[in-house]
């Protein structure tokens, strides 16, 4: 497998390879690329999220972000690039570089025919049952690449072929790293303006640097159709899942299927649903597309996952806002014969005070259970704060924040206070 790059040489790649392919299409009109950078200071009475001997300390971090998305044309491309360096004044941990990627382009070679690349960073947990600390921490990079061939069959039906090389890589040397390579063929017929619906078939084939291979087969029949204030778009069908250990060989099948739904309630409030449930592995991206997804990453499995994620955004005229979020999401470890559940809720509020001065607040809880070790935990946590920006480009925030964590594992059990003051300014 190829090297592991560093976070500052992937944000410096993702930002040239947005310059260059915005460069290929109409440079003259491409948006502009936007840059901000932040420093931070937290001070937290337990770092280390222990249940007992607790350690105070304060990380001092410098924060980055890019965004860029170029105009349509022959090429295009979309980019959101977080990095951020942080630093303990009592040295609780090593300097952590805290990375987030997301890169997504394209170029029209042919009539009919494209090429496509994506590259999606995190960071992420290594042990799902423990704390979310820096030494429970690995980024996780998935890189994929391929052509795509699009063929008018006739006024309303289409073909689409397409074939990915895919790579996923961790930082951490004691994870397992895989390449795969992905086959669909896709049919869809449009039978009005506002509903499409077709059938389509795919082909997984996983490598893992262990020696370890893992192979998925779907079949689904895909559907999407628009109303003047709903949109809904999903598949529902079945899959297979072959994998080879050392030699040791098991087989599973099941359903499988998504949907995103969006609603416009009315002018100011959007309910969004998002659900999938798939047959597949660690090492793939269904933790990237669904935010509050954790995978174990102590052993390599197949796995049956499900998620869904809802939630409702409201703005009242005063210019405050509320964001309502509803979650809950299953891993089925297949080999390992384990089971991890998690569901969660949790309700954000954010409101002008004066014309430069905004307070919000975050209300979080999550309850999980872990059947290999039958344990049950819930966590709660709350933080309020205030931002105020001193200039158009110059902002500084204040927040505080608590979070506990009751469980059947006495030492997963621990309370947090901390507060945090940092500034933001707007480069370009």
């Amino acid at each position: 497998m190829a090297s592991f790059c560093s976070p500052e040489k992937r944000l410096h790649l993702a930002i040239t390879a947005v310059l260059l392919v915005g460069a290929t299409a109409t440079p003259v009109s491409a948006a502009p690329l936007a840059l901000s950078g932040g420093l931070i200071n937290k001070f937290s009475d337990n770092t280390t999220r222990s249940s007992s001997n607790e350690i105070s300390d304060i990380e001092t971090r410098v924060n980055l972000r890019a965004t860029h998305q170029s105009d349509p044309g022959p090429c295009f491309s979309d980019t959101l690039a977080d990095i951020g360096y942080g630093i303990w004044h009592d040295k609780t941990y090593d300097p952590e570089t805290y990375t987030n990627l997301d890169f997504s382009g394209a170029c029209d070679l042919a009539h009919g025919f494209r090429w496509e690349v994506s590259d999606n960073l995190r960071d992420v947990a290594q042990d799902s049952r423990d704390t979310d600390t820096p030494d429970n921490t690995t980024r996780k990079n998935v890189f994929r690449t391929g052509p795509v061939y699009s063929l008018s069959l006739s006024k309303v039906d289409q073909l689409r072929l397409s074939a990915k090389y895919e790579n996923t890589e961790f930082s951490e040397p004691e994870e397992t790293d895989s390449e795969r390579y992905i086959g669909s063929a896709t049919w869809n017929r449009l039978f009005s303006e506002s509903l499409s619906g077709g059938i389509t078939l795919s082909t997984n084939k996983a490598e893992f640097d262990t020696g370890a291979e893992i192979d998925t087969d779907v079949a689904s029949v895909i559907f999407s159709k628009t109303w003047s204030t709903t949109r809904i778009a999903g598949s529902l069908g079945v899959s297979k899942i072959e994998s080879d250990f050392a030699g040791s060989s098991q087989s599973s099948d099941g359903w499988v299927g998504n949907i995103e739904l969006e609603r416009d309630i009315n002018p100011v409030t959007v309910f969004y649903l998002s659900a999938s449930r798939e047959l597949t592995d660690q090492t793939s991206d269904f933790d990237i597309r669904f935010g509050e997804f954790v995978f174990d990453l102590r052993e390599v499995s197949e796995l049956e996952v499900t998620a869904i994620d809802t939630g409702l955004r409201r703005q009242f005229s005063d210019g405050s806002q509320v964001f309502i979020n509803a979650f809950a999401n299953r891993s089925d470890y297949i080999r390992a014969n384990e089971t991890e559940d998690r569901l969660g809720v949790s309700l954000g509020y954010r409101r002008p005070i004066i014309p430069l001065l905004t307070f919000g607040s975050t209300l979080r809880y999550e309850y999980e259970t872990f059947d290999v070790d039958n344990v049950d935990q819930e966590t709660a946590s709350l933080d309020v704060g205030l931002t105020y920006e001193l200039t158009r480009d110059l902002g500084l925030t204040g927040r505080l924040g608590h979070t506990s964590r009751t469980s059947d594992a006495p030492t997963s059990e621990y309370e947090e206070n901390w507060i945090l003051v940092g500034l933001n300014y707007r480069f370009f």
